[in-house]
């Protein structure tokens, strides 16, 4: 008696919902941007690629750093300067580019962006090989403290690379700009001072974004030098924190 009376609610149940109209979702309209950055993600994933293998995945990869990278901003524009004698930065050079630099001398080329599976990674990985240059990666972030092992490896890969290298991250800018602040003062025995002009407007490095957290780092490290003289590798390795100034950073809070 039971289950007939349930198996009634149950029919009863269903069939009201069924004569129930039926709620139509409203479709929302797409803005003209949002049917562009739907457009563009699309693109950006075509022409993704982990492999340089076949000439279409060349393809690809030339048309990703053309149009997603940005290459064709630095076709005209190679934020190339020199930092030392036989130690120079730029932006991530095009193949044109890197053909020049290796006529000019070039020997090693030290790859500040991640090593990964992906277009900007590989063709400089390809470029290198064709040109007989040495290839040599250390990431860096632009918008966030390196931890210490990152910058520690940064500065023990230095005296390793043969001369003349070139440096270079994506734009040149911020990553590029605090690796030459640091072979400043840490190989070229620089002050703060002098390295500081690395991190400078001129190559597009603007402290007052999220990028600033470099120098922040770098204003840390001159304040602890006035108090007491210390190389910059042995204050990374002995009391650099880079959580504590990520954090003062983001905070705005005063070096003291």
């Amino acid at each position: 008696m039971l289950a007939s009376t349930v198996r009634l609610l149950y029919m009863e149940a269903s069939l009201a919902c069924q004569r129930q109209p039926k709620r139509r979702t409203p479709r929302t309209r797409m803005t003209p941007i949002a049917h562009f950055r739907n457009w563009t993600r699309g693109l950006r994933s075509s022409l993704e690629t982990d492999t340089l293998a076949t000439e279409e995945a060349r393809r690809k990869a030339r048309r990703f750093m053309m149009w997603f990278d940005h290459e064709f901003v630095r076709i005209p524009w190679s934020n190339f300067a020199q930092v030392a004698p036989g130690v120079y930065r730029s932006n991530q050079p095009t193949r044109k580019r890197l053909e020049r630099y290796a006529a000019m001398g070039i020997k090693t080329v030290l790859f500040l962006r991640a090593p990964t599976k992906a277009p900007p990674y590989l063709q400089a990985q390809a470029y290198c090989e064709e040109l007989g240059l040495t290839l040599v990666a250390r990431s860096l972030a632009a918008r966030s403290a390196p931890s210490r092992d990152i910058l520690l490896s940064l500065i023990e890969v230095f005296p390793t690379l043969e001369k003349p290298f070139l440096m270079h991250c994506k734009s040149g800018a911020d990553r590029a700009s605090f690796a030459s602040a640091v072979w400043l003062l840490t190989q070229e025995g620089a002050s703060v001072d002098e390295a500081r002009k690395m991190l400078s407007p001129r190559f597009i490095h603007l402290k007052w974004t999220k990028t600033g957290i470099l120098d922040y780092i770098l204003d840390a490290y001159d304040l602890r030098n006035t108090r007491a003289p210390i190389g910059f590798a042995d204050w990374v390795a002995t009391e650099y924190d880079p959580d504590a100034l990520q954090a003062g950073f983001d905070n705005k809070v005063p070096l003291a």
